[in-house]
């Protein structure tokens, strides 16, 4: 009886982090800053982080200003290793977060906004007015989440089993499985 050879499987991405990584979320959000709505997003997509692993070191909310967020990205990327943002990814005229995101960032990962888009048309077709990017500033990953708690949460699980690879990758640990 001839024997079955198996490919060995290919290694997937981490699905949880490794406890040093360390999180921040910001919600974009001129509401929020207000006091007309509650932030729901970022304590949902912290909640969502803390339970992939990460340390979440710091939450703020901002209005919808473009030096703002991105003197914010450059604080919290000082602070953690991983930084989503949630809100302001939208074709709305304040919607500025993807801009300000550009600015700060030194790369650009097409791929991991081109995933969630993707993930997220596959529940909605609102997803393709996403405008989220992801970037690295440094050694941080920084990620656009949508404004909605549910398109936020979903959309980092969309790419959640990436991003300690990519983190490591930051960090100089080139080695692959």
């Amino acid at each position: 009886m001839p024997t079955k050879h198996r490919s060995p499987a290919k290694p997937r991405p981490e699905s949880r982090a490794h406890p040093a990584f360390t999180a921040a979320v910001l919600t974009v959000s001129d509401s929020c800053w207000r006091g007309r709505r509650k932030d729901l997003s970022g304590p949902a997509v912290a909640a969502a982080l803390r339970k992939s692993g990460f340390r979440v070191v710091a939450t703020r909310f901002i209005p919808d200003e473009l030096i703002q967020i991105q003197n914010t990205l450059l604080d919290l990327a000082r602070q953690a290793r991983f930084i989503a943002t949630t809100g302001g990814t939208g074709i709305a005229p304040r919607d500025v977060t993807p801009e300000a995101t550009r600015v700060v960032c030194d790369r650009l990962i097409d791929g991991m906004a081109e995933t969630m888009r993707r993930e997220g048309s596959k529940k909605t077709s609102f997803a393709a007015l996403s405008r989220g990017v992801c970037g690295v500033r440094g050694n941080a990953l920084i990620l656009n989440l949508p404004g909605s708690p549910k398109g936020a949460v979903e959309s980092l699980a969309a790419v959640i089993g990436l991003i300690p690879h990519a983190l490591n990758l930051l960090e100089g640990k080139t080695e692959h499985l």
